[in-house]
């Protein structure tokens, strides 16, 4: 069981690990304390986004052998480039009953005729599963999983063909949604979300399953998935706090506020936001016709990072939030998962 703090800073360039570690150092922990660097990239969050690989790239050799890297790309309209370093905090923190731990893990590397499938499903639940189970957890008490996931390349597309298999996709934009998706369902079968028929009925189309606690995107700077637990644990003494909730669509303003309004009750002031958007699959919002989905200039997940991103930092006052493109089984359809990880003030 790791209790954790939280450090946020924004970066300059893709490549910028000086401000970050300034940051770390001034919070008074090093680099061998992070158990996780969570950022968003100025790319374009799509399959050729090399923002993503290049902060993985100068990222990974800093920190300890068992601490991931996940880095969304796509920072469209007003929001910020930069990185939540998650780290271990050993202070002691007294007269709190609880607080906020991690744990942090990485998948078997995901074969590419296995993308989008039952067997990447069953590897994120397993891992989830020994990461929840780690921290000594309740279901229940979990609320957030962060996972990065591979996408396909149309090298990998080709090779998997020599090999006689056939891949999930042979469109690599919509590989990124079927790693999303069965990444999720992963996380969801875990947390005791859905049982293993609605599993196989999502990934046939057939069935509508989500969680909303999962937050899942996809990149081609990796091979395995990496992933983050956040939880609440009696056994832990510190400040931090989290909430969770589903946004039911790109405006719902409302859930965003309900979970704010819990946060100013308790006395807390916002640390992050983590938020997945995504373009309501039926068109429409509120019964009111989008164009998200029919745009040959912008792929819609840049629509939906730029849409929700604005509502989310308008109401928390804060640009450096986390808000992934892309929510297949990630809350509710045509809204998103939500997180909020806040800070109580000193007891």
């Amino acid at each position: 069981m790791t209790s954790i703090d939280i450090i946020k800073a924004p970066t300059s360039d893709p490549s910028d690990t000086a401000g970050p570690l300034q940051a770390l150092r001034q919070a008074g922990y090093r680099a061998s304390d992070l158990l996780a660097v969570v950022g968003k990239t100025e790319g374009n969050g799509c399959v050729n986004d090399f923002s993503r690989g290049l902060s993985a790239a100068v990222w990974e050799p800093l920190i300890p052998d068992d601490a991931i890297t996940v880095f969304s790309g796509g920072t469209e309209g007003v929001l910020t480039p930069h990185v939540t370093l998650l780290v271990a905090d050993r202070a002691e923190h007294h007269g709190y009953d609880r607080g906020l731990v991690a744990a942090t893990g990485r998948t078997r590397v995901i074969a590419v005729e296995e993308l989008g499938r039952a067997a990447q499903v069953e590897a994120v639940r397993a891992s989830v599963e020994s990461l929840v189970a780690k921290l000594a957890l309740r279901t229940e008490d979990v609320h957030l999983v962060l996972v990065k996931c591979p996408l396909l390349t149309s090298t990998q597309v080709s090779s998997c063909r020599d090999r006689g298999l056939e891949p999930v996709t042979d469109d690599t934009y919509e590989s990124m949604a079927r790693s999303r998706l069965a990444s999720s369902l992963g996380i969801a079968r875990a947390l005791d979300e859905c049982t293993d028929a609605q599993v196989e009925a999502a990934l046939e189309g057939r069935q509508q399953v989500w969680s909303r606690r999962a937050s899942a995107s996809s990149g081609a700077e990796l091979a395995d998935c990496h992933i983050l637990v956040l939880g609440t644990s009696e056994a832990a003494s510190n400040p931090l706090r989290a909430a969770h909730a589903s946004m039911r669509d790109a405006i719902d303003a409302d859930t965003v506020v309900q979970l704010l309004e819990q946060v100013r009750a308790e006395g807390g002031t916002v640390v992050q936001v983590l938020a997945k958007a995504e373009a309501s699959p039926d068109g429409r919002i509120r019964g009111r016709r989008h164009t998200m989905l029919t745009d040959s200039d912008l792929q819609s997940t840049r629509h939906a990072r730029a849409a929700v991103g604005g509502l989310l930092a308008g109401l928390v006052q804060d640009t450096a939030i986390y808000v992934s493109g892309g929510a297949e089984a990630q809350g509710a359809p045509g809204g998103g998962s939500l997180t909020v990880l806040y800070r109580l003030s000193p007891r």
